[in-house]
């Protein structure tokens, strides 16, 4: 790591988030929580100099080629750092470069070396974001953000390790008694999605999340393009569940949509798995496939029993993340805010009614609900229960 590339972190660990939790404070003393213009501007401008100054320094050492850690975990800080000015209102949003040129060039620079997107992404605070003393890198030291943080990345680990039992079974097939080893797998991890969960939205405050962790998630301007804000279900493993479990299909336009949209957001080996994932047949067709007596076997019985008790665990985990997360933390705070505020809430960009049914019907895919306006394998999933003995 540089001289410059050590300072910069060393800023953004210290002097960074001491600013942007004194200005948090303020903000959220205020009537008006979600008003951030003509508060703390002392406070703005000494977080806007200093960060610049780090930039310019690092401008002008050029690319060192320190390898893909090393310029990961750069791009995240000057992400944390354009982010930061947005969230405070002293990014300009109308202007080329959004008001920042000099980290608009940096992050451009970064994110095309790299292969990702130029701002920062949810694993720059989650699965990449190495602690030194016990401390990992964040915008505040406020406990919602900590919070939410800690539980993010708990459930992305486990969703990770969810995806890859399954991945695992692709070589051996749903007969194979390993196979049942590896579904186990899946659902204990499945389960500790649920129970990290659980216990972030019995912690997590709902005004303080709103009105002081999510305003840093929006999208903002990097260069001439707004790249919308760093989403949690940005990594493979979630999707490589959806695709393996059979719940979602590449091949329809939605689902595939949703996924052209997030592949500069992970990581690139995340990128291969999901293009390859995406040319695998599910464990569901498989099973589907059986014939009478492959199907009356023993162990495709064992197999089948917990592939369908994964499938429900994966649905269950999508339907608390969109009724408790979304409804409870986004959505109700969201009425009370004034109408000038409004069209800034989701961060990834579009007005919050459409987000709103966008997230629902995944969910009902992932729930494989009764609904006959979407390609849900309900009728599939009843079918395969029909096939236990």
């Amino acid at each position: 790591m540089s001289v410059a590339t050590d300072d910069f972190d060393h800023w953004i660990r210290e002097d960074f988030v001491a600013l942007n939790t004194a200005l948090e404070e303020r903000y959220f003393a205020r009537d008006d929580r979600a008003s951030v213009l003509g508060v703390g501007d002392e406070l703005k401008t000494e977080l806007c100099a200093a960060g610049n100054a780090h930039v310019r320094r690092l401008l002008a050492e050029g690319n060192t080629d320190e390898g893909f850690d090393a310029g990961f975990d750069l791009l995240g800080n000057v992400g944390l750092f354009m982010a930061a000015c947005s969230r405070h209102g002293v990014a300009d949003p109308g202007s080329r470069d959004g008001g920042l040129p000099e980290a608009s060039a940096l992050a451009l620079q970064l994110g095309a070396s790299l292969g990702v997107t130029p701002r920062f992404a949810t694993s720059h605070l989650t699965t990449h974001n190495r602690a030194l003393m016990g401390r990992y890198k964040s915008f505040t030291t406020l406990r919602d953000e900590l919070l939410f943080t800690d539980y993010n990345t708990r459930g992305i680990v486990a969703y990770k390790a969810a995806a890859d039992a399954l991945l695992r079974i692709l070589p051996l097939g749903v007969l194979h008694p390993v196979s049942a080893d590896l579904l186990e797998m899946a659902k204990l991890a499945l389960s500790r999605v649920i129970t990290s969960n659980e216990r972030l939205f019995e912690k997590l405050d709902t005004q303080r999340f709103f009105y002081c962790v999510r305003p840093y998630f929006k999208p903002h301007r990097v260069g001439q393009h707004v790249y919308r804000g760093a989403n949690a279900g940005d990594f493979a493993g979630i999707n490589v569940i959806d695709m393996l479990l059979g719940l979602c299909r590449a091949e329809h336009a939605y689902y595939s949509q949703l996924l052209v949209d997030k592949f500069l957001y992970m990581m690139p080996e995340d990128q291969a798995t999901l293009r390859d994932c995406m040319r695998r047949r599910s464990l569901m067709d498989q099973f589907l496939d059986l014939d009478e007596s492959q199907r009356r076997d023993a162990s495709c019985q064992r197999n089948l029993s917990l592939f369908l008790e994964v499938c429900q665990l994966h649905g269950a985990s999508a339907a608390q993340h969109h009724d408790q997360l979304v409804k409870r933390f986004i959505e109700a705070p969201a009425d009370e805010l004034d109408q000038e505020h409004l069209a800034v809430v989701t961060a990834s960009g579009p007005p919050l009614p459409l987000l709103m049914r966008s997230l629902q019907r995944l969910r009902d895919l992932r729930m494989a609900k009764d609904r006959p306006d979407i390609p849900s394998r309900h009728e599939d999933i009843q079918r395969l229960r029909r096939n236990l003995l």
